[in-house]
């Protein structure tokens, strides 16, 4: 039984492969694609079980990867020698196998043997083909499921005869955790909720990250008060579809706020929501678990994936921003409004959250914004508490009172609302919710630099205080760019 090959290579390495899986009994080379889009058409309809790419592809990013991946194809990166950086570009796109482009026969074969060791390697992990995805057996028409290996790490070098024996590895440090501050359509305060939670969990002592994922109508930087406003999530998703988002990376893209919080922007323009790719913000979230303990996303309020009934081919995905964060979430926030449409709209959210597989084995703590007597009806909180466990099942929500004066007056100065009002009743019912979120105790920082979220080998000891923003407002008015008006942040990351 051969296996069918497809190669999208460039110049003489090509013809070398395929001269050499000519040479073996177990690979046959059935296309040969002149660029990305011919690979990706003969993967997804199944025509090879194994695909040689080059990193040089033009195009070639990790969107398209998962899409190769996702059509089963064991993708083998070829790299060209002596260029590390299109290696390491591929190792972080996460190819099941790396080797450098051949110039000869022998160096071919050898690129053949490593072929079929991956082959052996992935019949090794799942030798009765019951994990995810979809692979075409050769010789058959029956598809084999299959789930990709992790990226594989770049290869020690040997050591010496004279090295010390290696030191014991230490375990790695706790990864920092995921919530996700969701809330059906109609307003219900979903950012006010994610600014303020993100911004009491900075004032507990968490290094916290807050990211704006709305592809409908982000508004985190308008909120806070970050001036000549760069979408930090677009940035760092295209570095990280490049293979490029490391911690320095992200961080650069997300400027300190206050101590401890940092933000990652949004879309200015709604229009502009194709550059968060979903494969891209999967990595963008996992990056954030290293750089923060603690990553509030502030997502959209639609859950609909109706687009593969409206195209053919593979389709874009607005709603991916939400639906990705909220399956890689460890915790949802559900957000709703304390009326009676607003409950109702809440009710029928948890019903469609509940539906979502991955996201239902996150923690789901639910928030009532915005309560008041007048919508309340003559029960107050403890009607809307009832409702919500007859028709929703859910006992312990926190109930945010309205405030409206605070909440403008933060929203006017474009600062956190425990700048403004820290004794707001809301902002005390926040408080709570970042209690129950918070992964574990956490221990004041003792320093400045420490206290303002300062990583080291990231951010180079510069840090967004407010001492930080004054000398900035300064530097602003020296270069004639005077700051629009009092309060006012402006952010550092570039678009």
């Amino acid at each position: 039984m051969t296996v069918p090959v497809l190669t999208a290579l460039p110049g003489v390495a090509e013809a070398l492969l395929v001269a050499a899986a000519g040479r073996s009994p177990r690979l046959d080379v059935v296309r040969r694609c002149a660029d990305l889009a011919e690979l990706l058409a003969a993967a997804e309809a199944g025509l090879g079980s194994v695909a040689l790419l080059s990193g040089a592809l033009a195009h070639l990013d990790h969107d398209a990867l998962a899409a190769l991946r996702g059509s089963g194809a064991l993708l083998v990166g070829v790299a060209a020698p002596g260029d590390e950086r299109e290696a390491d570009r591929l190792r972080a796109w996460g190819v099941d196998a790396l080797v450098l482009a051949p110039g000869d026969d022998a160096a071919a074969d050898a690129v053949v043997r490593e072929v079929l060791a991956a082959l052996a390697r992935r019949e090794a992990t799942d030798p009765a083909g019951t994990t995810g995805g979809h692979i075409r057996q050769a010789g058959t028409g029956s598809p084999a499921p299959w789930s990709p290996p992790p990226v594989p790490p770049r290869r020690a070098e040997p050591a010496s005869s004279g090295s010390r024996p290696a030191a014991p590895t230490e375990p790695p440090p706790a990864r920092g955790q995921l919530v996700a501050v969701w809330g059906p359509t109609g307003a219900p305060g979903r950012t006010t909720v994610a600014v303020t939670l993100a911004a009491e969990l900075a004032a507990l002592g968490h290094r916290t990250l807050l990211a704006d994922a709305d592809t409908y109508g982000g508004s985190v930087a308008a909120t806070v008060g970050m001036l000549d406003e760069a979408p930090g999530l677009a940035a760092a998703a295209r570095a990280a579809a490049q293979g490029g988002l490391d911690l320095p990376t992200l961080a650069r893209h997300s400027p300190l706020l206050a101590p401890g919080l940092r933000v990652l922007s949004g879309l200015a323009r709604a229009d502009r929501w194709p550059e968060l790719g979903p494969a891209a913000l999967d990595v963008v979230w996992d990056r954030a678990r290293d750089l923060a303990a603690v990553t509030v996303v502030d997502t959209g309020f639609c859950l609909e994936e109706d687009e593969l009934l409206s195209y053919d081919t593979r389709a874009p995905r607005r709603n991916a921003a939400t639906t990705g964060a909220l399956d890689a979430a460890d915790t949802v926030v559900a957000v709703g409004s304390a009326d009676p449409v607003g409950l109702q709209r809440l009710v029928r959210g948890l019903d469609e959250l509940a539906r979502r597989p991955a996201a239902a084995g996150a923690r789901l703590v639910v928030v009532l914004n915005r309560v008041r007597s007048s919508t309340a009806g003559p029960g107050g909180e403890r009607a809307l508490r009832e409702a919500l466990e007859r028709y929703a099942g859910v006992q312990d929500a926190v109930l945010v009172p309205e405030d409206r004066p605070a909440l403008d007056a933060a929203l006017l100065a474009g600062r956190l609302l425990r700048e403004v009002a820290p004794a707001s009743p809301a902002r005390r019912a926040l408080v709570g919710l970042a209690g129950l979120v918070a992964p574990v105790p956490a221990t004041p920082a003792p320093s400045a630099g420490a206290a303002a979220g300062v990583l080291p080998g990231v951010d180079g000891g510069r840090g967004g205080t407010h001492g930080g923003r004054r000398r900035e407002a300064a530097g602003a008015a020296r270069r004639g760019r005077a700051l629009v008006r009092p309060g006012r942040r402006r952010a550092a990351a570039a678009d």
